[in-house]
């Protein structure tokens, strides 16, 4: 089959199974406004060496996410694609990227959060991100409610980072840019607020508004998996 038509019949087919509840998690996400990309042609970046990746990086299907670590729907939405990895990660069919969008409008504390994350991965590398990012995700209140002197401790708990080195990198400010380039190109792609998933396969791109549930997930990378003549994994119970 021509990668290019790919998920041209995917995206029909789950459309109509996941059109209430995308309609329902975008009108409950915060909205970011994208003045200036109104009219413009949507671009999404292709997976590459620079992004955080857990699972194979050659996984037939990646999940991007853009995230904000302060956002109630991204924490809860963590704890659903944990358990997609679990369940497709192991065998090289699906892996998770994530890519920092931080509403600095609504979550003045997500910025700093994200450099932390990328503090971590300087210093310990890609696994120590995600025991970083699982850890803030466990214990955020979300909504801005995590305090920020809180990091470092997370940090070391988290990932065994340096405790000096974590604090020399996150005073310097020196990721602020990164950050604000990943939003930049979530804006360029379509992302209005968070968490927002794009199903990557094939060379093309099918965009997944919201926390979609657990199971249109499931349906969605099952979707995938058969038109790549890939039988899909039992669910979890």
């Amino acid at each position: 089959m021509d990668k290019k038509t790919l998920l041209i019949p995917f995206s029909i087919i789950i459309a109509g199974a996941i059109l209430a509840v995308s309609v329902y998690f975008i009108n409950k996400a915060p909205v970011v406004q994208t003045t200036g990309v109104k009219g413009e042609s949507v671009t999404v970046r292709p997976t590459d060496s620079t992004d955080h990746i857990l699972g194979s990086p050659n996984a037939k299907i990646k999940l991007i996410e853009y995230s904000d670590f302060e956002c109630p729907h991204c924490k809860t939405y963590h704890e659903t694609l944990q358990i997609i990895i679990d369940q497709y990660g192991a065998n090289g069919d699906v892996a998770w990227v994530f890519r920092q969008f931080p509403i600095a409008q609504l979550h003045s504390k997500a910025p700093k959060e994200s450099e932390a994350s990328e503090c971590v991965a300087e210093l310990k590398g890609n696994d120590a991100f995600w025991k970083f990012t699982d850890k803030i995700f466990a214990v955020t209140p979300s909504d801005n409610n995590l305090d920020l002197t809180k990091l470092p401790d997370l940090a070391v708990q988290s990932a065994g980072v340096d405790r000096a080195q974590f604090i020399a990198c996150l005073d310097s400010g020196k990721y602020a840019e990164k950050i604000q380039k990943s939003i930049d190109e979530g804006v360029k792609a379509g992302v209005r607020g968070t968490p927002h998933i794009f199903i990557e396969a094939g060379g093309e791109f099918l965009p997944l508004e919201g926390a979609q549930p657990l199971s249109s997930l499931r349906s969605a990378i099952d979707v995938v998996l058969g038109q790549l003549g890939k039988n899909s994994p039992t669910p979890a119970q």
